[in-house]
C-alpha cells in the first residue's frame, strides 16, 4: 500500500483514490489474459459461437487496464481514470450488443461499482457519462432481447426499471461526491489558511524577536552609559576629596590636622571601597561564601566604617535587641547591603540627620533589620521602583542606581524579604528579614 501511495500526484483527491485504480487496473490486466490463457490450454473443448469476439474484448480491456495503471504510476491520474472507465463502458456496451439484455442481469451491479468509481475518481461530469453508457448499454441489450424473444411491452418495462434503479444510485452518488469534494476542499482551503497564518505568525515573531533584541540591546547600552557616567561621576568625587585632604595634610605639620586630613582620605577610599564592592556584587564577579555568623557581632564590626561612611552632620544611632538568631549569609555581602543602604540615607540627607540601624528577631526566628533616615522621603510612584536596576533620582551621570537593586538580589538570594516605607518629608525606613537558626551556645545555656 506504502508503494500504490507513492506516486507523483498533486491532488490531494487524486492521490487517495490512486490505490484503489490501480489495484483494479492490475486486476483487469491481470486476470483476464490468465483466465483465457487457461481456456486455452483445457483440451477437447470446442470454442462456443462469439467466443473468440468476447476473448478479443476482454483482452483489449486488459491492454487498456495495463495502460492505464502505468499513466497512474506516471501521476497521470485523471488520464488513466478515463482510460480506464471508457474501456468498462465500451466492453459493456459491446457485451449487452452481443448477449442481450436478460443474460448480463445478474452482472448489473457491476456497473454500480463502475458508476461508484466513476463518481468519486472524476467528479458528478464523468458519473452522468456513465450513467448515460448504462442506458445505452441497457438498451442495446433490450434491441437483442426484443428481436429474439419478442414481447416489446415487457421488454421496455425491465428497460424503465432498470434504468430508473440506476438513476437513484446515480443521485446518490453525484450528491455524496459533490459533498465529499467539497468537504475535501474546505479543509484544504483551511488547511492552507492555517499554514499561511501560521506563516505569518511565525514572521511576525521572529520580526517581534528581531525588535526586541534590538530593544534590549538599547537598553543595555543606555545602561551602561548610566552606569560608566554614575560611576565616572561618584569614582571622581572621591579623588577630589581624597586629593583635596592629601593636599591640607601635606601643607601643615600640626598633627591633628594632619590626622583629621588621613581620616578624611581614610573615609574616600572606604566610600570608593563601597562603591567597587556594590559594582562586584551588580556583575556577580564575586564569588559567594555562605557561612552561619552572629548578625549583632557583624554589626558591631561595621559601626567604625558606617560612621567614617556617613557625612559628619549625620548621627548614627544603633539599636540590637539580643539575642539575635544566627544567618546563613555571605558576610561581605551582608555588611555590602547595610552599607548600600547607609550610602542612600546619607545621600537624602545632605544637610544632616539621623541614621538608625536596627535589630531583632521576629515572631518566626528571622532576623529583622530595620534601617531608617530622616531624609526628604519618597512618594509612592517613586518607593515603587527604587528596587529596579539603574532606576536614580539623582540628575544624570550622578549615581548608578545599583544600590537597592543589588540589596534586592543579596537578600532574596538569601531566602529573605525586603520592602521599604516612606513618605515625602517624614523620611525613608527599609525592613530586611532574613532566615535564621538558634545559636547553639543559646541550646546549651537553656539546658
Amino acid at each position: 500500500m506504502r508503494w500504490l501511495r507513492e506516486v507523483p500526484i498533486d491532488d490531494p483527491v487524486d492521490r487517495r483514490n490512486a490505490p484503489v485504480i490501480q489495484v483494479i487496473a492490475l486486476l483487469l490486466a491481470v486476470l483476464p489474459p490468465l483466465m483465457w490463457l487457461l481456456r486455452a490450454l483445457v483440451p477437447g473443448v470446442p470454442w462456443r459461437p462469439g467466443e473468440v469476439a468476447s476473448m478479443l474484448v476482454g483482452l483489449s480491456v486488459s491492454a487498456l487496464a495495463a495502460l492505464s495503471f502505468g499513466l497512474v504510476r506516471g501521476g497521470r491520474f485523471v488520464a488513466a481514470s478515463r482510460l480506464l472507465l471508457t474501456g468498462f463502458a465500451a466492453s459493456a456496451m459491446l457485451a449487452y450488443a452481443a448477449t442481450g439484455f436478460a443474460a448480463q442481469r445478474f452482472e448489473q451491479p457491476v456497473l454500480g461499482v463502475w458508476m461508484a468509481i466513476a463518481a468519486l475518481t472524476l467528479g458528478r461530469g464523468t458519473l452522468w457519462l456513465m450513467y448515460a453508457a448504462v442506458l445505452a448499454a441497457f438498451g442495446f441489450g433490450i434491441a437483442v432481447d426484443i428481436g429474439a424473444q419478442g414481447d416489446m411491452a415487457a421488454r421496455l418495462t425491465d428497460l424503465a426499471v432498470s434504468a430508473a434503479i440506476f438513476l437513484m444510485l446515480s443521485v446518490v452518488l453525484d450528491r455524496s461526491s459533490a459533498a465529499l469534494r467539497d468537504s475535501l476542499r474546505e479543509a484544504t482551503a483551511r488547511g492552507h489558511a492555517l499554514e499561511a497564518a501560521n506563516t505569518r505568525l511565525q514572521a511576525e515573531m521572529a520580526e517581534r524577536e528581531r525588535t526586541h533584541a534590538q530593544l534590549v540591546q538599547a537598553q543595555k547600552t543606555e545602561a551602561m552609559g548610566r552606569l560608566a557616567s554614575g560611576v565616572a561621576h561618584d569614582f571622581g568625587h572621591l579623588v577630589g576629596l581624597i586629593q583635596g585632604h592629601a593636599h591640607r595634610g601635606r601643607s601643615t605639620d600640626d598633627v591633628a590636622r594632619m590626622r583629621a586630613a588621613l581620616a578624611g582620605v581614610e573615609s574616600a577610599a572606604t566610600r570608593a571601597a563601597v562603591l567597587t564592592r556594590r559594582l562586584l556584587a551588580f556583575a556577580r564577579a564575586d564569588e559567594e561564601a555562605r557561612e552561619w555568623f552572629d548578625p549583632a557581632e557583624a554589626i558591631a564590626s561595621l559601626e567604625p566604617l558606617l560612621r567614617q561612611l556617613l557625612s559628619p552632620t549625620v548621627v548614627v544611632r544603633i539599636s540590637v535587641t539580643a539575642p539575635l538568631p544566627e544567618i546563613h549569609f555571605d558576610r561581605t555581602r551582608f555588611e555590602l547591603m547595610v552599607l548600600n543602604i547607609a550610602a542612600n540615607a546619607d545621600h537624602a540627607m545632605p544637610g544632616g540627620g539621623t541614621f538608625t540601624l536596627g535589630a531583632r528577631e521576629d515572631a518566626h526566628g528571622h532576623l529583622l533589620l530595620t534601617l531608617g533616615d530622616e531624609g526628604a522621603g519618597m512618594e509612592a510612584a517613586v518607593l515603587a521602583r527604587i528596587f529596579e536596576p539603574f532606576f536614580t533620582t539623582k540628575p544624570r551621570g550622578q549615581g548608578t542606581g545599583l544600590g537597592l537593586s543589588v540589596v534586592k538580589e543579596l537578600v532574596e538570594a538569601g531566602g529573605g524579604s525586603i520592602h521599604a516605607e516612606s513618605e515625602p518629608g517624614r523620611g525613608s525606613t527599609f525592613f530586611l528579614r532574613i532566615p535564621g537558626r538558634v545559636p547553639a551556645a543559646r541550646h546549651v545555656a537553656a539546658a
